[in-house]
């Protein structure tokens, strides 16, 4: 699960990805659902499935009481295995390293693109090392920029480098630009030349690689996956990419008679199996569609009229 802890941040990134939506905002999401309640966060949870939490922002630092209310919570609810990692642009002293012990399973350092000539004499060294010592595990993650190859001395201190492929993003789009940045092609949101900024570094074998084509097609496929199986109605069907189609008549009070197991009526729509739609109904009065969307009730993908 993916918890966007809040949209603030100190730093004013250039190649930031965060939506305009959430950017600056002080709002938690768990997933895609806003954070309102306690319970809001332990529901996504559960009808994911999920086995773990990634925290993310903004600046999770920003809201420190905030990250311990909810890493206690999720411990607490689903037991120590619930691994929890969290991601950070600054290097945080040891006091805010200290409050996360048993709480946060493995800290993912983000240093700023402007400090990576000078990163062996910043403060993130030594509080890399602090957090080792505390019992965390230590990633560095960072985008696919020119003048990686800067944090090679720092490799043997970390569990893991994690590199993401450098991507266009409505927000970043701009900068990109300015830069003289351009898609890699025209069906991904991947920057041309960003795989071949990172080849030197990504000979250690600490150094995972994370392509825009696995965070679209893999990770996110997965997870919708998982919300699927556990809310879809009994009549929606679940697609390989994770999402749910189902069929809708439009019929004000003529209900037609049918199985309320492959139905249900809303405020005058049936929804019902998309094939039951198609071959029962085809001849019914009414407005005829199959929708395509993203489970527990989420963002619709696609409408075909019958």
């Amino acid at each position: 699960m993916v918890l966007f802890i809040t949209g603030r941040c100190n730093r004013t990134c250039w190649y930031c990805p965060i939506s305009s939506e959430r950017k600056g905002k002080d709002t938690a999401y768990a997933n895609d659902r806003e954070i309102r309640c306690d319970e809001d966060l332990l529901e996504e949870a559960r009808i994911m499935s999920a086995l773990g939490t990634g925290i993310t922002g903004g600046e999770p630092f920003l809201v420190p009481d905030r990250i311990v209310h909810y890493c206690r919570l999720l411990k607490d609810t689903f037991g120590d295995d619930h691994h929890i990692h969290m991601y950070t642009g600054i290097a945080p002293d040891d006091a805010k390293l200290e409050a996360l012990v048993g709480l946060v399973d493995e800290i993912r350092f983000h240093p700023p693109h402007e400090i990576w000539p000078q990163i062996m004499e910043s403060r993130f060294p030594a509080q890399i090392r602090k957090a080792k010592e505390l019992g965390m595990e230590v990633t560095i993650e960072v985008p696919s920029l020119p003048g990686i190859e800067a944090f090679e001395p720092l490799l043997d201190d970390l569990n893991f480098f994690n590199i993401n492929e450098l991507e266009w993003s409505e927000t970043n789009a701009h900068e990109m630009r300015l830069r003289g940045f351009d898609l890699e092609d025209c069906y991904h949101n991947a920057v041309g030349g960003a795989e071949e900024w990172t080849r030197t570094i990504r000979r250690h074998e600490k150094v995972h690689w994370c392509t825009s084509t696995f965070k679209d097609s893999i990770q996110l496929r997965e997870r919708l996956k998982r919300i699927a199986a556990n809310t879809a109605r009994t009549f929606e069907e679940i697609t390989e990419d994770g999402t749910i189609i189902y069929g809708v008549l439009e019929c004000g009070e003529d209900v037609p008679d049918i199985d309320p197991e492959i139905m249900e009526v809303i405020d005058g729509r049936v929804e019902m199996a998309w094939w039951v739609l198609t071959d029962c109904f085809k001849d019914h009065p009414g407005k005829k569609y199959v929708v395509e969307r993203y489970p527990n009730k989420g963002m619709i993908v696609e409408v075909i009229p019958v």
